[in-house]
């Protein structure tokens, strides 16, 4: 355990319609309550974002995007900047989600520049990176976690980098139901953190970072006994209002 805040978020990816959004969204805000000592956020899509930013607006639930695009304005059909997000008050970003990396081709590049948009319009931001099953196995994580990172944090400020949660998502453990244990997630944590310290000193002991691979409510507790783990980015076990606030209310035991 340190002594940075929980921060829990919920990415809810292409679930839910505005209506059933609503839903979800009121169920949390009762069942999370005037929880203080986590931070929390979730993750709706595009669509349902501003009925979920009016049902959370008194709530102490913050809501997000699940990307941006990384130019101002601009032919891009089907795509959301970064400054329109933050005209429509939303309170942070998602950037690099393996996702995104494997289904939609984002390279290193690419997110680094999304990474760089949601700075300049002073959005916070959850970056994600992580390793596939093949590069695990192939014992490459930590090669893939440093360039990875190297990417995205080189040269960015002090300021800038208080505005940056990290989030180590192992690809394989993305709704597959396995999960890193907390000595898996812990080793990868740890190295993460050390090439943030190596970019930024000891700005790293300020950063958090979460983990994201099927976390669940059984399983929260014991990855959050791990000194490097400083929450979770949640994807299944946070689309219904039960499971995401028994996670979010884990016992630190």
């Amino acid at each position: 355990m340190s002594d940075r805040k929980p921060f829990l978020a919920g990415n809810w990816k292409m679930h839910k319609t505005v209506e059933e959004a609503v839903e979800l969204a009121s169920g949390l805000a009762e069942a999370v309550g005037s929880e203080t000592g986590r931070d929390i956020a979730v993750f709706p899509t595009l669509t349902a974002l501003p009925a979920v930013q009016d049902i959370l607006l008194d709530s102490v639930i913050k809501v997000g995007a699940q990307t941006c695009h990384y130019e101002t304005t601009g032919a891009f059909t089907g795509e959301v900047s970064a400054e329109m997000l933050k005209d429509v008050g939303c309170d942070l970003v998602l950037v690099g989600h393996s996702e995104r990396r494997a289904l939609f081709g984002e390279t290193d590049e690419i997110v680094r520049k999304k990474l760089e948009a949601a700075l300049r319009v002073e959005l916070p931001t959850i970056l994600c990176v992580g390793e596939t099953i093949g590069e695990r196995e192939a014992g490459r994580t930590e090669e893939v976690i440093k360039r990875q990172i190297e990417s995205a944090l080189t040269g960015l400020s002090a300021q800038q980098m208080a505005t940056i949660t990290i989030a180590y998502e192992p690809v394989w453990a993305i709704g597959t139901g396995l999960t890193a244990t907390p000595e898996q997630a812990q080793e990868a944590h740890h190295y993460l953190r050390g090439i943030v310290r190596e970019l930024h000193g000891e700005v790293a002991d300020q950063v958090r970072i979460q983990y994201g691979g099927s976390v669940k409510p059984d399983n929260i507790a014991g990855l959050m006994l791990k000194v490097d783990l400083d929450g979770a980015l949640v994807g299944g076990a946070a689309l219904t209002a039960d499971s995401f606030a028994a996670i979010v209310k884990y016992s630190e035991g």
